[in-house]
């Protein structure tokens, strides 16, 4: 058998092992949105929410398309910002929240990353950086934004002691 498929068969089942864990946190969430907290130690974040003049401020963790807030709601995060940030999940944020209800978003303490370049692959409708037996998942946005393409090398962040879903791309690679 050719070596090369061995490892892209092993790689396609390690990322859809992941996938389901993450579906099944996802429809965990959907039933009782409290229960992500349970999932990580967020105790260590030391996360608030408060009220600044007519503001309110709430301090949260990037979990990838979303954030999870110190008021234990989650928060939609806009993929154009995640995306020119280069956010890497489980950095500390805050949103800022005004009476007319437009959010700003300020990184408060970015977690410690790695960077690595990995190869843009699809699965069904979603784009992927998959290498070394692990996927994590890419915005469309940054897609877009880089006009990158399929198999494309790209250079992400990802978190450095945290496991993650997630990856930042912070740019294409020249061909």
């Amino acid at each position: 058998m050719d070596n090369k498929k061995l490892i892209a068969i092993k790689d396609f089942i390690a990322s859809s092992e992941k996938s389901m864990n993450s579906a099944k946190k996802i429809l965990a969430t959907m039933i009782d949105p409290k229960s992500l907290w349970k999932d990580f130690e967020f105790d260590m974040w030391n996360l608030n929410s408060y009220d600044s003049w007519e503001d309110k401020v709430v301090e949260w963790v990037f979990t990838w398309e979303s954030m999870l807030g110190s008021d234990s709601n989650i928060y939609p995060v806009p993929q154009n910002y995640a995306s020119k940030s280069h956010l890497v999940q489980w950095s500390k944020l805050k949103a800022i929240i005004k009476p007319d209800w437009k959010i700003q978003y300020k990184i408060i303490e970015e977690i410690e990353y790695e960077t690595k370049v990995w190869i843009i692959a699809k699965n069904k409708d979603k784009y992927q950086v998959i290498a070394d037996g692990k996927s994590y998942n890419i915005l469309l946005a940054v897609i877009t934004y880089l006009k990158a393409e399929l198999w494309d090398s790209v250079s992400i962040r990802i978190p450095k002691w945290k496991d993650a879903t997630f990856a930042a791309v912070e740019s294409v690679l020249p061909k």
